[in-house]
């Protein structure tokens, strides 16, 4: 019971992405998942997605222009996600 109790809170509080996925015409996505339980926005994975963005087009001196942002709010048995489509400008 103890170490499925242990699972259950790493499942609990990892978060998922997908990392920087190369698309066409130099954009790039990048996706993630909140782990937080509960209802309302991922704001957490909101800014890891991000802070991941910025870092990789700081790599060539570069800033992130967002092409797209979505966001689904967390709800009951369902983490929230957000979704960045972005090039370095």
């Amino acid at each position: 019971m103890k170490y499925f109790i242990l699972l259950v809170f790493f499942l609990i509080t990892a978060c998922s992405t997908t990392g920087i996925i190369p698309m066409d015409e130099g954009t790039y996505m990048i996706a993630s998942r909140s782990a937080k339980p509960g209802f309302g926005p991922p704001l957490g994975a909101k800014a890891n997605i991000y802070e991941e963005a910025n870092s990789f087009c700081a790599k060539t001196k570069q800033m992130v222009e967002t092409i797209n942002f979505e966001m689904t709010d967390a709800g009951f048995a369902r983490p929230g996600t957000v979704s960045l489509e972005f090039k370095c400008k």
